[in-house]
């Protein structure tokens, strides 16, 4: 059963860049473009000096700059932007928040003047490394930028995974949903690509060794690791109608819970993750046969494409719904891949296809779901969004179109 209009909160603005695309056209178009095969995924005519000014580009992070592109991009989206500059339009500040996940922050900064100490000394490391390098960087760069002065808050739940932009999105979902905030920003950033976190993901074997990503496929051989943003904007369902917004879909339910298992590895059965969707799915008021499609976490990697697949078994039995991980295109981008995967089911819904799953080319035998590996015609309903990371941290959105 739907949930009632109160309390509802809509996406009315997306944002997003990535290895696939920089901008939500390119990046949808970039879900079905045959990926190369790549074991590290970076931005490509990402230039953050075409975005900020020349100060800001220089003393702040990646993982911020995405953010603010990301941001931008939304809330111009959501039509929520002032012409004459990056101030929102009829939006009380005081009641405008943030919430935004990572899984590590500023560290390709951090990395950098490491090494500028190892190789100059202690004089030649940059004043700006402390604001650039604190997890918390990317939430206040949106405040400060829009004059938002409600919460700004960072979520870090997974050092190496999508879980974070996840717990960001059911944050800020709540507080638009309690009455707390009018206009919520919420998603992920994140850049892990630093010598040192690489060298440490290959020597662990979590990285493919032949640089494709192939989820769910009998011979995935670990994930490809990248770079990105995303960014939703939340409102009130009932004042983005009464504004004549788009709406692109609902947050109807979220749910995260923890495995207490292993610090990198899953319960093989998929309990944890099975307890997270069944939440959130009762959290949305719906049943497992309501949900038509599921937008998995998807990693590529042995273990955890099978702890999901056996959990997504459980849960939807003989309903079936069509699943597909976008992680074969866009690898995975950690503290941000949660909210790519909102992104792009927000995308889903608007053209009512389902994207592939890339890098996919026979199906593990032991994997009874339905997968797509090709753009399939889908008529929108109720959608599953999973991620699961390091450390055993589980969480779900629901997300239902508008009508």
């Amino acid at each position: 059963m739907k949930p009632a209009l109160n309390g509802r909160v809509a996406v009315t603005g997306i944002g997003v860049i990535s290895p696939v695309g920089i901008g939500v056209k390119e990046f949808w178009d970039g879900l079905s473009r045959p990926a190369a095969a790549q074991a590290i995924r970076r931005l490509t005519d990402f230039d953050p000096r075409l975005r900020l000014s020349h100060k800001l580009a220089r003393t702040t992070d990646i993982t911020t700059q995405m953010a603010i592109a990301a941001a931008d991009e939304a809330l111009a989206d959501a039509g929520l932007l002032a012409d004459s500059g990056p101030d929102l339009a009829d939006v009380d500040p005081d009641r405008a928040a943030v919430v935004l996940g990572t899984a590590t922050g500023g560290l390709t900064t951090l990395e950098a003047q490491a090494e500028v100490l190892a190789r100059l000394g202690d004089r030649k490391v940059s004043p700006h490394l402390v604001p650039m390098a604190i997890p918390n960087a990317a939430a206040a760069a949106l405040s400060i930028r829009y004059g938002l002065r409600g919460s700004a808050s960072t979520i870090t739940t997974a050092c190496a995974a999508g879980t974070d932009a996840t717990d960001a999105i059911a944050a800020g979902a709540k507080l638009v949903a309690s009455g707390a905030a009018d206009v919520v920003l919420a998603g992920g950033s994140d850049s892990s690509l630093t010598p040192t976190l690489t060298a440490g993901f290959t020597n662990m074997r979590a990285l493919t060794p032949t640089g494709i990503s192939r989820p769910f496929d009998v011979d995935r051989d670990g994930t490809a690791a990248s770079e990105a943003s995303g960014v939703l904007v939340l409102e009130p369902l009932e004042k983005a109608l009464a504004r004549d917004a788009h709406v692109y879909l609902t947050v109807d339910g979220t749910a995260a819970t923890a495995d207490a298992h292993h610090t990198t590895a899953p319960i093989p059965t998929g309990s944890g993750a099975e307890r997270c969707m069944r939440l959130a799915i009762e959290d949305a008021g719906y049943t497992p046969g309501d949900i038509t499609h599921i937008n998995a976490h998807g990693t590529s990697t042995p273990l955890n494409d099978d702890a999901e697949a056996l959990a997504i078994r459980r849960v939807f039995g003989a309903s079936r719904p069509l699943v597909t991980s976008i992680k074969g295109a866009t690898g995975h981008s950690f503290g941000a891949a949660g909210a790519l995967e909102a992104v792009a089911v927000a995308l889903t819904i608007a053209h009512a296809t389902v994207p592939p799953t890339l890098g996919l080319s026979t199906q593990d035998p032991d994997f009874d779901i339905d997968v797509a590996r090709s753009p399939t015609p889908w008529t929108p309903g109720p959608v599953l969004s999973n991620s699961f990371g390091f450390g055993g941290h589980n969480g779900s959105l629901v997300f239902s179109p508008v009508g």
